[in-house]
């Protein structure tokens, strides 16, 4: 049997002529392109950011069921980061089975356990995702999500394109360690302060929101050490527009062991974009608002013993940033 999926994590769907939908967390009505020809040239203005935005990262959907088995039709494309990451089923909370996607379109067949569970499907963090049916052999009955919204903001270390699975990035892990209905807005090297996330943040309804600042800037050189600290003020109070109270947390970059002290084009230091991101999230003068910084969410040896590159953590690196950030993303009692 076939049911419709709640499916949850996203801001606009569009749907095509062949019923394949397209799950967007930032809305691209209104941008200057055309929704069937956003996978233009990586060199038109903005292109990069909104091809990650069609990326699911934290999208997925959930079932009570007896079925003993389910099928998801799935269409992926690469984006400009050269990978699909895999589909991920859960049963009651733990990870059933994880499923590799290829390029074009495929069906995922899943045998499941026919007694009365939970079913959960997170689709990839990576890559770019169409999805039409998804079929039951039994009796399943879609679930909304439930728990308080969370929204986190941030670059590839929030995407976390290099997790084994889309359930083990670590917003996925602190979400369901939490029992959170996640909104995941990471954006692989494109965490530049954009107004348009401001704007998506402001008008979408969480109990928590946290921010992980500065990473994509130093890398892309997109502020100087006079402009950084404006915008993340402005920035900020675009957000608290919408969240006149609700409690924000600011994450500043987590250590790059081999880019330490080295001054971007800028003549920014990693510290100093630290330093600016810290500057201007207290210009905001916000009771409610609280900083983090990423030096001690991770040590300088951690990384080096954890990340894949000069930036990026493997699978144990998500799973130890989750575990130290799971006791201070917090709701008021």
């Amino acid at each position: 049997m076939g049911t419709d999926a709640l499916w949850t994590g996203y801001r606009h769907r569009e749907v095509d002529a062949g019923g394949w939908m397209t799950f967007w967390r930032l809305d691209p009505r209104g941008q200057l392109f055309e929704l069937t020809d956003w996978t233009g040239s990586p060199d038109r203005p903005g292109h990069r950011l909104w091809s990650r935005a069609a990326t699911p990262a934290g999208v997925r959907a959930a079932w009570r069921t007896t079925a003993s088995a389910v099928s998801l039709e799935i269409r992926a494309e690469l984006d400009i980061y050269p990978m699909i990451a895999p589909v991920d089923f859960l049963v009651d909370g733990e990870l059933h089975q994880r499923c590799e996607v290829e390029p074009g379109e495929q069906r995922i067949t899943v045998q499941l356990p026919a007694e009365p569970g939970r079913l959960e499907i997170w689709l990839p963090q990576a890559g770019v995702i169409g999805v039409r049916e998804v079929s039951f052999e039994g009796e399943a009955e879609p679930e909304p999500p439930t728990g308080p919204r969370w929204i986190t903001y941030g670059s590839s270390l929030t995407q976390c394109t290099g997790a084994e699975g889309p359930s083990e990035t670590w917003p996925a892990l602190v979400a369901r360690q939490h029992g959170w209905d996640l909104v995941a807005l990471g954006f692989s090297g494109e965490c530049h302060l954009d107004p348009v996330v401001a704007r998506t943040i402001r008008d979408t309804p969480a109990r928590l929101i946290s921010l992980c600042l500065g990473t994509n800037i130093y890398a892309g050189e997109t502020f100087s050490g006079r402009t950084l600290p404006g915008q993340v003020d402005a920035f900020l109070s675009t957000v608290r527009e919408g969240h006149p109270h609700t409690p924000l947390v600011v994450i500043t970059p987590l250590p790059a062991p081999n880019l330490e002290g080295k001054p971007n084009a800028l003549g920014l230091t990693l510290d100093d974009v630290r330093a600016c991101v810290e500057l201007g999230a207290r210009a905001v003068g916000d009771p409610d608002l609280q900083l983090i910084d990423g030096r001690t969410v991770l040590s300088v040896e951690e990384a080096q013993a954890l990340y894949a590159d000069d930036l990026h953590p493997g699978p144990d690196g998500y799973r130890l940033i989750a575990e130290r950030l799971a006791p201070l993303l917090t709701l008021p009692l």
